[in-house]
C-alpha cells in the first residue's frame, strides 16, 4: 500500500484548517501558500473532503473552508480513506464477504487480511488533534527495549 499525494495532502489540508481555525472560513489560496500545494490540486481534493462531510464551504468574498467538526472527531484513517478509497493492501480482500474464487484455497489471504487490520487499527488510532501535536505519534514496531 502506498498513500498518494492526494491522501498526504488531504491530511495536511485538514491539519492546516484545524490549526488556523478562528471561526471564519479560510481561503484556499492561504492554505495553498502555507502548505506549498497548488491551488489546482487543492481544488481536486476539497470536493472530496466536503462531500465526506469533513469540511464546510462557503462561496463569496468571505468564502473558504472550515472544519465541520472538532479535530478530535476525525481520524487519520477516515481522512485517508476519503481521499484514497480503500487502504487494503491487495484488491481481493476489499469485498465483504470475500468474493475471490480462490479464497478457500488461498494460503496468503489471512496474511493480507491481518495486514489490512493493522493498517486500519493504526490509521484510526490517531485523530487530527494528535497529528496537530505530532508528539504522541510513535512507531509501535520500532520501540527500543
Amino acid at each position: 500500500m502506498k498513500v498518494s499525494t492526494k491522501g498526504r495532502y488531504a491530511l495536511r489540508i485538514m491539519i492546516d484548517l484545524a490549526e488556523h481555525n478562528t471561526g471564519e472560513y479560510i481561503r484556499l489560496k492561504d492554505i495553498s501558500k502555507r502548505q506549498g500545494i497548488t491551488l489546482k490540486y487543492m481544488e481536486q481534493i476539497m470536493p472530496i473532503l466536503t462531500k465526506s462531510g469533513y469540511v464546510k464551504s462557503f462561496r463569496g468574498n468571505n468564502g473558504g473552508y472550515m472544519l465541520a467538526k472538532r479535530p478530535e472527531e476525525y481520524t487519520a484513517g477516515e481522512i485517508l480513506r476519503a481521499a484514497e478509497g480503500s487502504l487494503a493492501p491487495v484488491g481481493c480482500i476489499e469485498d465483504e464477504p470475500n468474493a475471490c474464487g480462490h479464497y478457500e484455497q488461498c494460503r496468503t489471504v489471512k496474511f493480507w487480511e491481518g495486514l489490512w487490520d493493522v493498517i486500519i487499527e493504526y490509521t484510526d488510532r490517531f485523530t487530527l488533534a494528535d497529528l496537530m501535536k505530532n508528539e504522541d505519534i510513535e512507531n509501535p514496531i520500532c520501540k527500543e527495549g
